[in-house]
Protein backbone atom coordinates (compact mmCIF):
# COMPACT_ATOMS: atom_id res chain seq x y z
CA UNK A 1 0.00 0.00 0.00
CA UNK A 2 1.30 3.13 -0.89
CA UNK A 3 2.24 5.65 2.10
CA UNK A 4 0.81 8.56 0.72
CA UNK A 5 0.14 11.91 2.66
CA UNK A 6 -2.98 12.25 4.34
CA UNK A 7 -2.48 16.01 5.99
CA UNK A 8 -0.10 18.37 6.18
CA UNK A 9 0.60 20.58 9.84
CA UNK A 10 3.23 23.45 10.16
CA UNK A 11 5.01 21.91 6.92
CA UNK A 12 4.67 18.32 8.81
CA UNK A 13 3.47 15.68 6.75
CA UNK A 14 1.30 13.30 8.07
CA UNK A 15 1.09 9.52 6.69
CA UNK A 16 -0.74 6.56 5.99
CA UNK A 17 1.48 4.55 8.03
CA UNK A 18 0.87 7.06 10.91
CA UNK A 19 -2.81 6.78 10.58
CA UNK A 20 -2.21 3.13 11.21
CA UNK A 21 0.09 3.06 13.83
CA UNK A 22 -2.81 4.86 15.48
CA UNK A 23 -5.58 2.51 14.50
CA UNK A 24 -3.25 -0.11 15.78
CA UNK A 25 -2.50 1.61 19.36
CA UNK A 26 -6.08 1.83 19.50
CA UNK A 27 -6.50 -2.10 19.83
CA UNK A 28 -10.22 -2.92 20.21
CA UNK A 29 -11.38 0.32 20.03
CA UNK A 30 -10.65 0.93 16.92
CA UNK A 31 -14.18 -0.94 15.76
CA UNK A 32 -15.40 2.80 16.90
CA UNK A 33 -13.71 4.39 13.79
CA UNK A 34 -14.75 2.15 11.21
CA UNK A 35 -15.78 3.59 7.80
CA UNK A 36 -15.66 7.68 6.05
CA UNK A 37 -16.64 9.04 9.29
CA UNK A 38 -14.51 6.91 11.57
CA UNK A 39 -10.76 7.55 9.54
CA UNK A 40 -11.98 11.42 9.28
CA UNK A 41 -11.88 11.18 13.13
CA UNK A 42 -8.60 9.96 13.62
CA UNK A 43 -7.20 11.83 10.89
CA UNK A 44 -8.45 15.28 12.79
CA UNK A 45 -7.32 13.34 15.77
CA UNK A 46 -3.45 13.35 14.43
CA UNK A 47 -3.60 16.57 13.26
CA UNK A 48 -4.54 18.02 16.72
CA UNK A 49 -1.47 16.06 17.71
CA UNK A 50 0.63 17.56 15.70
CA UNK A 51 -0.81 20.75 16.48
CA UNK A 52 -0.40 20.64 19.65
CA UNK A 53 3.86 19.91 18.66
CA UNK A 54 3.83 22.83 16.99
CA UNK A 55 2.33 25.21 20.13
CA UNK A 56 5.12 23.46 22.12
CA UNK A 57 7.70 24.14 20.09
CA UNK A 58 6.80 27.46 19.84
CA UNK A 59 6.11 28.07 24.04
CA UNK A 60 9.72 26.62 24.74
CA UNK A 61 8.53 23.86 26.90
CA UNK A 62 10.65 21.24 25.33
CA UNK A 63 13.19 23.44 27.44
CA UNK A 64 11.56 23.29 30.97
CA UNK A 65 12.83 21.72 33.98
CA UNK A 66 10.13 19.52 34.56
CA UNK A 67 9.71 18.25 30.43
CA UNK A 68 13.49 17.52 30.36
CA UNK A 69 13.59 15.72 34.29
CA UNK A 70 10.89 13.72 32.22
CA UNK A 71 13.35 13.23 29.18
CA UNK A 72 16.04 12.38 31.27
CA UNK A 73 13.56 9.14 33.33
CA UNK A 74 12.41 8.30 29.91
CA UNK A 75 15.83 7.71 28.47
CA UNK A 76 17.20 6.00 31.42
CA UNK A 77 14.29 3.30 31.65
CA UNK A 78 14.06 2.92 27.57
CA UNK A 79 18.13 1.92 27.47
CA UNK A 80 17.45 -0.25 30.77
CA UNK A 81 15.14 -2.39 28.64
CA UNK A 82 17.02 -1.94 25.51
CA UNK A 83 19.78 -3.25 27.32
CA UNK A 84 18.20 -5.81 28.50
CA UNK A 85 16.12 -6.89 25.59
CA UNK A 86 19.67 -6.94 23.38
CA UNK A 87 21.16 -8.99 26.04
CA UNK A 88 18.55 -11.31 25.95
CA UNK A 89 18.34 -11.50 21.99
CA UNK A 90 21.95 -12.82 22.08
CA UNK A 91 20.80 -16.13 23.73
CA UNK A 92 20.53 -19.08 21.53
CA UNK A 93 18.92 -22.83 22.15
CA UNK A 94 20.43 -25.29 20.05
CA UNK A 95 18.75 -29.11 19.78
CA UNK A 96 22.01 -30.10 22.15
CA UNK A 97 20.36 -27.91 24.83
CA UNK A 98 16.81 -28.82 24.48
CA UNK A 99 17.98 -32.37 25.13
CA UNK A 100 20.39 -32.07 27.85
CA UNK A 101 17.64 -29.83 29.57
CA UNK A 102 14.92 -32.27 28.76
CA UNK A 103 17.16 -35.07 30.80
CA UNK A 104 18.17 -32.69 33.31
CA UNK A 105 14.63 -31.95 34.24
CA UNK A 106 12.95 -35.51 33.04
CA UNK A 107 11.12 -36.11 36.31
CA UNK A 108 9.03 -32.78 35.74
CA UNK A 109 8.07 -34.00 32.49
CA UNK A 110 5.43 -36.52 33.09
CA UNK A 111 1.97 -38.21 32.02
CA UNK A 112 0.12 -38.60 34.62
CA UNK A 113 -2.06 -42.23 35.37
CA UNK A 114 -5.47 -42.04 33.07
CA UNK A 115 -7.43 -44.41 32.77
CA UNK A 116 -10.53 -44.88 30.17
CA UNK A 117 -13.71 -46.38 32.00
CA UNK A 118 -17.66 -46.33 31.03
CA UNK A 119 -20.52 -46.30 33.54
CA UNK A 120 -23.98 -46.69 34.01
CA UNK A 121 -25.92 -44.32 35.78
CA UNK A 122 -29.05 -45.04 37.39
CA UNK A 123 -31.39 -44.04 40.49
CA UNK A 124 -31.04 -46.75 43.03
CA UNK A 125 -28.86 -49.22 44.70
CA UNK A 126 -31.73 -51.73 43.69
CA UNK A 127 -31.94 -51.47 39.76
CA UNK A 128 -28.00 -50.81 39.64
CA UNK A 129 -28.02 -54.57 41.33
CA UNK A 130 -30.98 -55.92 38.88
CA UNK A 131 -28.63 -53.99 35.65
CA UNK A 132 -25.71 -56.19 37.10
CA UNK A 133 -27.84 -59.83 37.32
CA UNK A 134 -28.44 -58.69 33.34
CA UNK A 135 -24.74 -58.14 32.79
CA UNK A 136 -24.04 -61.15 34.70
CA UNK A 137 -26.55 -63.17 32.31
CA UNK A 138 -24.66 -62.16 29.07
CA UNK A 139 -26.09 -58.73 28.12
CA UNK A 140 -23.49 -56.75 27.24
CA UNK A 141 -22.70 -53.88 28.70
CA UNK A 142 -22.61 -51.44 26.13
CA UNK A 143 -26.20 -52.44 25.47
CA UNK A 144 -27.44 -52.08 28.97
CA UNK A 145 -25.81 -48.81 28.91
CA UNK A 146 -27.86 -48.01 26.51
CA UNK A 147 -31.33 -49.37 27.45
CA UNK A 148 -31.00 -47.84 31.42
CA UNK A 149 -28.09 -45.69 32.15
CA UNK A 150 -29.99 -41.56 32.75
CA UNK A 151 -26.06 -40.48 31.50
CA UNK A 152 -26.02 -38.64 27.90
CA UNK A 153 -22.77 -41.17 27.31
CA UNK A 154 -25.54 -43.64 27.10
CA UNK A 155 -25.18 -43.05 23.44
CA UNK A 156 -21.77 -44.21 23.17
CA UNK A 157 -22.59 -47.39 25.42
CA UNK A 158 -21.83 -45.71 28.57
CA UNK A 159 -17.94 -44.45 27.26
CA UNK A 160 -16.49 -41.91 29.36
CA UNK A 161 -13.33 -41.78 27.23
CA UNK A 162 -10.30 -40.66 29.11
CA UNK A 163 -9.65 -39.09 32.14
CA UNK A 164 -7.24 -38.65 34.82
CA UNK A 165 -7.33 -38.07 38.85
CA UNK A 166 -9.44 -34.81 40.16
CA UNK A 167 -11.58 -34.77 36.65
CA UNK A 168 -14.32 -36.95 38.84
CA UNK A 169 -16.04 -37.36 41.94
CA UNK A 170 -14.31 -38.46 44.83
CA UNK A 171 -16.48 -42.06 45.15
CA UNK A 172 -16.09 -42.29 41.41
CA UNK A 173 -12.57 -41.41 41.27
CA UNK A 174 -11.95 -43.44 44.01
CA UNK A 175 -13.32 -46.79 42.27
CA UNK A 176 -12.33 -46.12 38.82
CA UNK A 177 -8.91 -45.88 39.42
CA UNK A 178 -9.00 -49.23 42.39
CA UNK A 179 -9.91 -51.17 38.89
CA UNK A 180 -8.63 -53.34 37.47
CA UNK A 181 -8.52 -53.52 32.87
CA UNK A 182 -11.85 -55.25 32.13
CA UNK A 183 -13.84 -55.78 35.64
CA UNK A 184 -16.63 -54.22 36.46
CA UNK A 185 -17.27 -52.72 39.57
CA UNK A 186 -20.39 -53.43 42.25
CA UNK A 187 -22.40 -50.50 42.84
CA UNK A 188 -21.25 -46.77 43.39
CA UNK A 189 -23.21 -44.43 44.85
CA UNK A 190 -22.01 -40.08 44.40
CA UNK A 191 -24.52 -37.55 44.34
CA UNK A 192 -25.72 -38.00 41.01
CA UNK A 193 -26.69 -41.53 41.79
CA UNK A 194 -25.40 -45.31 41.23
CA UNK A 195 -23.14 -46.15 39.27
CA UNK A 196 -21.58 -49.13 37.51
CA UNK A 197 -18.14 -48.90 36.00
CA UNK A 198 -16.17 -50.76 33.51
CA UNK A 199 -12.81 -49.93 33.35
CA UNK A 200 -11.44 -50.43 29.87
CA UNK A 201 -8.47 -49.07 29.73
CA UNK A 202 -5.18 -47.56 31.86
CA UNK A 203 -2.14 -45.56 31.31
CA UNK A 204 0.33 -45.87 33.97
CA UNK A 205 2.11 -42.43 34.84
CA UNK A 206 5.55 -42.24 32.80
CA UNK A 207 8.16 -40.03 31.63
CA UNK A 208 7.05 -38.31 28.64
CA UNK A 209 9.37 -38.46 25.89
CA UNK A 210 10.80 -35.48 24.24
CA UNK A 211 8.83 -35.44 21.45
CA UNK A 212 5.55 -35.44 23.25
CA UNK A 213 7.10 -31.74 25.36
CA UNK A 214 9.59 -30.27 22.97
CA UNK A 215 8.23 -27.07 22.97
CA UNK A 216 7.98 -27.10 26.74
CA UNK A 217 11.39 -28.72 26.78
CA UNK A 218 12.62 -25.65 24.82
CA UNK A 219 10.81 -22.92 26.55
CA UNK A 220 12.29 -24.42 29.84
CA UNK A 221 15.84 -24.45 28.15
CA UNK A 222 15.49 -20.70 27.09
CA UNK A 223 14.28 -19.64 30.36
CA UNK A 224 17.06 -21.08 32.36
CA UNK A 225 19.58 -19.58 30.17
CA UNK A 226 17.52 -16.19 30.34
CA UNK A 227 18.10 -16.46 34.43
CA UNK A 228 21.73 -17.30 34.34
CA UNK A 229 23.15 -15.02 31.64
CA UNK A 230 20.95 -12.07 33.66
CA UNK A 231 22.79 -13.41 36.92
CA UNK A 232 26.02 -13.41 35.21
CA UNK A 233 25.78 -10.20 34.02
CA UNK A 234 24.45 -8.44 37.39
CA UNK A 235 27.79 -10.12 39.09
CA UNK A 236 30.06 -8.80 35.94
CA UNK A 237 28.58 -5.51 36.45
CA UNK A 238 28.39 -5.52 40.23
CA UNK A 239 32.40 -6.21 40.32
CA UNK A 240 32.69 -3.33 37.51
CA UNK A 241 30.57 -0.73 38.82
CA UNK A 242 30.06 0.61 42.77
CA UNK A 243 27.05 -0.64 44.29
CA UNK A 244 25.61 0.69 47.89
CA UNK A 245 22.30 -1.02 49.66
CA UNK A 246 21.58 0.70 52.69
CA UNK A 247 18.43 -1.43 53.47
Amino acid sequence: MENKTIAKVDGREIKESDLSALVKNLGQNASYFQGADGRKKLIDELVMHELMYSDALERDLENEDEFVEVMRNMKKSMLQQYSLRKMFNEISVSEEDIKAFYEKHKDNFVTEEMVNASHILVDSEEQAREILEDITDGMSFEDAAAQYSSCPSKQAGGALGQFGRGQMVKEFEDAVFSMQVGEISEPVKTQFGYHIIKLTGRTDRRNASLEDVYQEAKDGCFMEKQEKTYTDKKEALSNKYSVEIFE
